[in-house]
């Protein structure tokens, strides 16, 4: 068989549903042969994002995979697969190559060379009897240890080589996970239980892992407040008694009180580091970190424990050990902090009630997050949201309520990113609805993809807050903001989603914001996208670490 025959053979066999792509590539008509769907997107970004999407809701192993024709399709998809690296995401990209000859010939682009340090792996495939060993070594890197991306460039010539059903040998690959050090648990386990106001700080390894149970059962165990970074949003249910909510670029008033007065920090898959998807830790914490990526160790903040290992399996020896080292005490600090919690969470809802309840026309964003959080369904929604001003304020004030009814993200601040995912979720959970908040410079960026989610069948509500600025830019270029208007946007994104072929509406009341939401769910009853442009006001007011 052709090269090309058996690298759609084996995507098949690793429960490949989709590839997104964008022309021109072999592969593409012979997945769709083997039953893969093509999903081709307006721009190799958006193709990469939507893998990107896929990936993080699919769950149980399955990848998002990306193919692309060499020279300027993998060139502009370098910014996708950077921002998937950043987020630790698993897609597998796959873009042709130049024939072996002309490797590495000016100004020819080798994608394996220059993709080494945005991807976990990368690799050329030399040889058509080597496509098989190449896709093992692909798939281990996807499923086995801190995950990424993987990129395996294929020159065309090795599309059309020959391959023998004797060299034709593969088995979908599993991949491994590892538990912890028992003396490391042990350790932890005891530091934390010395504790008297310990905080849980959790990431996007619990997701990635689908450790909520587990988080849930170590959480309830110990009576311990519960706070997740940004990418680790809607790993423990916001409406539980334990939860304080968020603490990225912007907290909760939860998040600002408990971080301030804990002793010890557990953080479990999670990252330390002080950025948008994580606020900075207050000094003189004892700080204990479980992750499964070494690179998050001793990093911005020295350590006093660390686990190193799969988040799933470390909460199940936490657990196990509490239980034990629990039993052997007479005490420990299990004090009920639930009404410290709700009284925390009420303080900080009145203070910002004027603003989600807010009549004003132009309509406060704070107005529109209130009725997405009141409207949707959580338990049928995945909510995810653009960089900048949408993602702060929506961040503190949604509350997710089941696992992976959130996608939240930043390591990388893309605009227009928003998009790509929804679309990718929207394919790997058809039965959710999935709702996308986007400021006016996102749409610039991406908004020719709103006709791949009509085309690929993906309906999906995205809600543009349009203040006609780029909210926050003002500040940072204030004499071309002033003198050029570098600051301000300008544009009728109703008229543009119609063109697209989605079902859009303006507000421009706060009064209206509910009975669009519902318009807009109706439509996607329908299998239609829909478009809610609000015309909003600049708000300059963040919830932040005090």
């Amino acid at each position: 068989m052709k090269g090309v025959t058996a690298i759609a053979k084996i995507l098949k066999m690793e429960s490949v549903e989709y590839l997104f792509c964008f022309p021109s590539n072999p592969l593409i008509d012979e997945a769709a042969k083997v039953g893969i769907k093509p999903i081709l997107a307006r721009t190799e970004r958006g193709a990469v994002n939507m893998a990107d999407g896929y990936t993080r809701i699919a769950g149980r192993g399955r990848i998002g995979v990306i193919a692309t024709q060499y020279g300027p399709g993998i060139e502009n998809a370098f910014g996708g697969v950077a921002h998937a690296y950043a987020d630790s995401i698993p897609i597998l990209v796959l873009p042709s190559g130049t024939e072996r000859h002309m490797t590495n010939v000016h100004p020819s682009f080798p994608a394996a060379i220059n993709y080494r340090n945005v991807t976990k792996w990368s690799a050329e495939l030399n040889m058509a009897p080597r496509i098989p060993e190449m896709l093992r070594y692909a798939f281990r890197n996807l499923r086995t240890g801190k995950i990424g991306p993987v990129l395996l460039e294929i020159p065309t010539d090795v599309y059309s080589e020959e391959i023998s059903d004797k060299e034709f040998e593969y088995s979908p690959i599993l991949g491994q996970k590892s538990a912890g050090d028992p003396q490391d648990i042990k350790d932890a386990v005891k530091t934390l239980l010395s504790a008297k106001k310990p905080l849980l700080h959790v990431g996007q390894g619990v997701i990635q892992a689908e450790a909520w149970d587990e988080l849930q059962e170590f959480a309830e165990l110990l009576q311990i407040p519960v706070m997740t970074i940004t990418p680790g949003k809607s790993a423990f249910p916001e409406n539980h008694p334990l939860s304080i909510g968020n603490g990225g670029a912007t907290v909760t008033g939860m998040v600002d009180h408990f971080l301030h007065e804990a002793d010890l920090i557990l953080g479990l898959g999670s990252t330390f580091h002080t950025s948008l998807m994580s606020c900075r830790i207050p000094a003189g914490k004892v700080l204990i970190q479980c992750t499964d990526d070494e690179r998050d160790l001793n990093n911005e903040y020295a350590l006093h424990h660390a686990v190193l290992g799969n988040p799933k399996l470390i909460l199940r020896q936490l657990i196990n050990e509490a239980k034990s080292q629990i039993a052997s005490r007479d005490e420990y600090f299990a004090n009920n902090v639930e009404n410290e919690v709700a009284i925390q969470k009420k303080r900080w809802l009145e203070e910002w009630k004027p603003l989600l309840t807010s009549n004003e026309i132009p309509i406060n964003p704070y107005r529109v997050i209130f009725e997405l959080d009141h409207v949707l369904d959580k338990a049928t929604t995945i909510m995810t949201h653009d960089s900048g001003n949408p993602r702060d304020q929506l961040i503190p004030f949604y509350n997710a309520t089941h696992p992976n009814g959130y996608i939240g993200w930043g390591n990388s601040t893309q605009l227009g990113y928003s998009l790509g995912i929804s679309i990718g979720a929207k394919l790997a959970a058809p039965d959710k609805t999935v709702v996308h908040v986007v400021g006016d410079a996102a749409i610039g960026m991406a908004g020719l993809d709103f006709e791949t989610s009509v085309r690929a069948e993906a309906p999906i509500i995205t809600i543009v807050l349009n203040n006609g600025v780029m909210g926050g830019y003002r500040d940072r270029m204030p004499n071309a903001s002033e003198q050029f208007g570098t600051h301000l946007l300008g544009g009728n994104y109703m008229k543009f989603a119609e063109s697209m072929g989605l079902e859009s509406e303006r507000i421009e009341k706060p009064d209206d914001i509910q009975r669009g939401i519902e318009t807009a769910l109706e439509a996607n009853r329908r299998g239609k996208s829909a478009l809610i442009e609000i015309m909003t006001k600049e708000e300059s007011a963040f919830s932040r670490l005090s």
